[in-house]
């Protein structure tokens, strides 16, 4: 039977196997905490945010001071793009086994013909360079998506990191924002998604993590 997978269950997988096999055979699911609604609203914000200025042809002040400010303009395909940000469709890609790998982007970056992922993060406190290994995988397998589509990439993706910085006697608050640029490698990607999808074929593993420890 085929399989779907996405970044979040990619990073299941490797945090701990057994969970993840029990999860897409449908015998259990780890619980979760909810997904909080800041990042969420943020994230829908900062597409509004990016879009008026792409409606402009034109960078937003994030952009426009970093190494983005020459030679990079936003993805103008509007209807291609809320299709890909659509998390329940989003970008796909299906193997010879009729298997799925999918993945709800946030935005693209056009450099020459050739296109570059960029993701929106917002965190309580700066980034740093862990925190930054933590998305590497997302950022392979978007890249790795569009590539499977039929689209040119750079060998790098962005991250823009917003934290919050201050309050605003009117009651504001202002994020600073920090662009990061990450070198991505998508035969890892697949590698990955292979791995994945051949411990699904095989029976349940046995070692256990705290959350599966009693199923």
């Amino acid at each position: 039977m085929p399989f779907e997978l996405s970044p979040s269950s990619i990073n299941l997988f490797l945090e701990c196997p057994r969970c993840f096999w029990l999860e897409k055979h449908k015998v259990w699911k780890r619980p979760s905490a909810g997904f909080p609604t800041l990042p969420s609203g943020m994230d829908r914000i900062l597409k509004e945010h990016f879009d008026r200025f792409r409606d402009r042809g034109e960078l937003p002040p994030e952009l426009r001071n970093s190494e983005c400010r020459q030679g990079y303009s936003l993805f103008q395909d509007t209807s291609l793009l809320r299709e890909w940000r659509n998390a329940r469709k989003g970008i796909s890609w299906k193997d010879e086994e009729g298997n799925v790998l999918r993945g709800g982007i946030d935005n693209l970056l056009v450099k020459g013909n050739k296109l570059v992922v960029l993701d929106y993060k917002t965190r309580g406190f700066p980034a740093k360079e862990e925190t930054y290994k933590a998305y590497q995988h997302q950022l392979d397998i978007y890249t790795f998506l569009l590539r499977k589509n039929g689209y040119s990439t750079e060998n790098f993706a962005f991250i823009i990191f917003y934290v919050p910085k201050k309050v605003t006697e009117t009651g504001e608050v202002i994020f600073d924002s920090e662009l990061v640029k990450m070198s991505v490698n998508v035969e890892n990607a697949e590698r990955i998604f292979r791995e994945a999808i051949s411990l699904l074929k095989g029976p349940c593993p046995k070692e256990k993590c705290e959350w599966c420890e009693r199923v």
